[in-house]
């Protein structure tokens, strides 16, 4: 039996939606997503380490935090887990 092939974009599109209502439990999972920035879903400082501390847990990237500082937006950020080694 052969498995049909992960569409990792999607997948990680879709842990960064659990990730983000889990730190940010008011956020509405349909803004997570496009050019937004996580400040514009009301993450502080704080909040953004703690998302892309569990990203990187979950998904088994070994980057340092600092990669994350220059990504423009939640899309970027998919973009990026999603074409990391693991």
């Amino acid at each position: 039996m052969t498995q049909a092939p992960i569409d990792v974009r999607a997948h990680t599109a879709e842990l960064v939606k659990e990730v983000v209502t889990e730190i940010l439990p008011g956020v509405d999972r349909d803004l997570i997503g496009g050019s937004r920035h996580l400040k514009d879903l009301g993450a502080d400082s704080v909040d953004r380490v703690e998302i892309i501390a569990a990203l990187l847990d979950r998904t088994g990237v070994d980057a340092p935090m600092s990669a994350f500082s220059d990504l423009p937006d939640i899309d970027s950020l998919v973009d990026f887990l999603s074409g990391a080694p693991r």
